[in-house]
């Protein structure tokens, strides 16, 4: 996982592309931009995965995605805060494995 600011705003990175698509700033300044693979929930907590993406929009690795936790502010902005615990990781991680086997399985 990414180094990231302990709670970090997500900015969209360009509101006409039809990819959702949001801009990260990790804990050295440096920007990413990152396509949203999906926002999920395990225990009652929202997760978001993220793959970080170049210029044109492709994957800067296939195999590499970045989770955090998702919530929103009383306003609706919506903020990512890094997984505390290598315990909620491996919960996370595990329920995200499921929704990629449930995805691939309906493509087939």
């Amino acid at each position: 996982m990414a180094n990231m600011s302990e709670v970090n705003e997500i900015f969209p990175v360009d509101e006409n592309d039809t990819d959702v698509m949001v801009t990260i700033e990790l804990d050295d300044g440096e920007e990413l931009d990152c396509e949203i693979l999906t926002i999920f929930d395990v225990d009652d907590r929202d997760y978001i995965v993220l793959m970080p993406v170049d210029e044109n929009g492709d994957p800067l690795n296939d195999e590499q995605v970045y989770i955090y936790r998702y919530t929103e502010d009383e306003d609706g902005s919506p903020y990512l805060e890094n997984i505390e615990t290598d315990e909620e990781y491996e919960a996370v991680g595990k329920r995200f494995d499921e929704i990629q086997d449930m995805a691939s399985e309906e493509e087939e």
